[in-house]
C-alpha cells in the first residue's frame, strides 16, 4: 500500500514539474516576442523630417532642389535643420515628440502658403486618453520668413475632423 501512495506523489510531482516547465517556456516566448514587437514598432514609426532626408529621400530632395523648388517655403521639423518642402511628417510637439502629423498629402503648396490633409498621431508614451491613437486633420502652412538664410514656413494650422486627441478642433503652432 506504501509503495503506490509513493507512485502517486512521484507521479503528481512530475506532472507539476512538466505544468510548470511548459508554463515558463509559454511565458518567456511572449516576453520575448514582445521584445521582437516592440523593435519592429520602433522601425515602423513615422519619421521626422530630418530622418526623411537621409537614405534615399536625400536624393528626390536633390531633384526637387535642382528642379527650381528652391524659392518655395519649407518647413524646419522643430525649427531647426534646412526648410524641408512639402514634407509628409511635421512633428507638433517638440518638446517630447508626444503628437506627430504624418501621411501629409498636400491639395496645393505654393509660396504664401501650402494646405492638405493628414493624420496626428499621440504617441503610446504620451499622457493622457489620446495615448496610442491617431486623428484625420486638415493643415495649412502660412507666414513664410527669410530663417538662417533659407524661407520657411513659420506657422501651422491643424483642424481636426471628427475627434481630438486635447478637445479643441483647432490649433495653431509656430514651427520656424
Amino acid at each position: 500500500m506504501t509503495d503506490r501512495a509513493v507512485a502517486r506523489g512521484a507521479h503528481l510531482r512530475t506532472v507539476v514539474a512538466i505544468f510548470l516547465g511548459v508554463s515558463g517556456l509559454v511565458l518567456g516566448g511572449v516576453w520575448l516576442g514582445d521584445a521582437t514587437d516592440r523593435a519592429s514598432v520602433v522601425n515602423k514609426a513615422p519619421k521626422t523630417a530630418a530622418a526623411q532626408r537621409t537614405g534615399s529621400g536625400q536624393e528626390s530632395q536633390v531633384e526637387l532642389e535642382d528642379s527650381g523648388a528652391r524659392e518655395l517655403p519649407g518647413v524646419r521639423d522643430c525649427g531647426v535643420g534646412e526648410p524641408v518642402p512639402e514634407p509628409t511628417i511635421i512633428t507638433l510637439d517638440c518638446n517630447t515628440s508626444g503628437r506627430v502629423a504624418s501621411d501629409i498629402r498636400w491639395d496645393a503648396y505654393a509660396a504664401d502658403g501650402a494646405a492638405g490633409s493628414g493624420v496626428v498621431q499621440v504617441s503610446t508614451n504620451a499622457a493622457g486618453a489620446a495615448a496610442g491613437k491617431s486623428f484625420p486633420v486638415r493643415l495649412r502652412l502660412y507666414g513664410p520668413k527669410e530663417v538662417d538664410g533659407s524661407v520657411a514656413f513659420t506657422a501651422l494650422e491643424v483642424r481636426y475632423v471628427g475627434a481630438t486627441p486635447a478637445g479643441e478642433s483647432r490649433e495653431v503652432l509656430p514651427i520656424a
